[in-house]
């Protein structure tokens, strides 16, 4: 799995016009899954997104989890993070799992956060969705496990 974390004062989305998620303050998660990628995946995915310390605390150090600041997590499902361009111009996405092994982790791992206390939203998998995000900081974490 493959995950774009991003500290976030708000991040919305939409499908084919209509609002399906939104959060105010925490952060808007992208997630790729690989054809590879299991349950002890997203369960190490998820206790890394929850335990993630990248909010500030008192002192301006990043020592605070989402948890910790009362915040909720966007999980947007990505098989892009899992494009290929090493070779010509347009992507290769044969890294990505199919959807049919991706979604049932995708909401596995969503399922796996709210286990651990933290408020998740989720976007629709495989749609063209639009997303209006307001980054914090801006901090922007890259995880694989």
């Amino acid at each position: 799995m493959r995950a774009v974390i991003q500290r976030v004062k708000k991040t919305a989305l939409s499908v084919g016009g209509e609002h399906i998620a939104e959060i105010d303050g925490g952060l808007a998660v992208y997630l790729g899954v690989a054809p590879e990628d299991g349950e002890k995946n997203a369960q190490a995915m998820a206790k890394k997104i929850a335990q993630l310390r990248i909010f500030e605390d008192g002192q301006g150090k990043m020592n605070l989890s989402v948890r910790d600041v009362g915040g909720a997590v966007l999980l947007i499902s990505q098989f892009t993070l899992f494009g290929d361009c090493t070779h010509g111009n347009r992507p290769s996405f044969i890294g990505a799992a199919r959807p049919e092994h991706a979604q049932p982790l995708y909401e596995y791992t969503a399922g796996c956060l709210r286990a651990l206390g933290v408020p998740v939203q989720t976007g629709v998998f495989g749609a063209d969705m639009k997303i209006e995000q307001f980054n914090d900081g801006p901090v922007t974490i890259l995880y694989e496990c």
